[in-house]
């Protein structure tokens, strides 16, 4: 039995949760790297690394999975076009950098970009 299996609810609702990934995915994409605190760093890449790896097919059901998982057509084309450089990648195609502590609140912040 596998225990704590499941995932971090970052103290937000289901669809905020998701919105929230979404987001953060979409301009980790669009920008190739992010800062972020470390919690939800670790559920960005749980979320964004199955659809790298549906890019690296190329084919048009990957395409479609990875538009309704991203929702932005922007940010699929890119992610696509991007996929030639994972192709001899098996995985960890993102990195988590330590930044430092946040001054308000002192959470751990990361820098989060794809390789």
């Amino acid at each position: 039995m596998r225990h704590r299996t499941g995932y971090r609810k970052l103290n937000l609702p289901t669809d905020q949760r998701i919105a929230l990934l979404r987001s953060e995915s979409q301009a980790l994409i669009k920008h190739g790297k992010i800062t972020v605190t470390a919690t939800r760093a670790k559920e960005i890449v749980k979320f964004i690394d199955p659809i790298i790896t549906l890019s690296k097919k190329g084919d048009l059901s990957s395409r479609k999975l990875a538009a309704a998982k991203l929702v932005n057509k922007d940010a699929v084309k890119q992610l696509f076009q991007m996929a030639e450089k994972f192709s001899l990648r098996e995985g960890g195609f993102t990195r988590a950098t330590k930044v430092g502590l946040r001054k308000g609140d002192a959470a751990q912040l990361v820098l989060l970009e794809i390789l």
